[in-house]
């Protein structure tokens, strides 16, 4: 069984800015899809590498949430909280 986290492991910044982009490959391979994120205005920077099919969600879910935080530990990107039903 895996130890619990607790609260002092949790490192979470906010996420101000991003950035997407794309790097073209060779023509049989697939590009690259890249995702900077600013965190807490420049203290910190993370860089995602997804699919085609995870920029696409990815980058509705920046340009749809208000609040958008990032775990750096655990790499994992938050939308902020919302009401249930909305």
């Amino acid at each position: 069984m895996a130890n619990p986290i607790t609260e002092q492991q949790i490192q979470v910044r906010k996420v101000t800015h991003w950035q997407p982009s794309f790097t073209a490959q060779s023509p049989a391979e697939e590009g690259v899809y890249t995702f900077q994120l600013i965190l807490d205005h420049g203290a910190d920077e993370a860089i995602l590498r997804v699919n085609a099919d995870d920029a696409d969600n990815l980058f509705d879910w920046l340009v749809a949430s208000d609040d958008v935080y990032y775990d750096m530990d655990r790499r994992v990107l938050m939308f902020g909280s919302r009401s249930v039903g909305s």
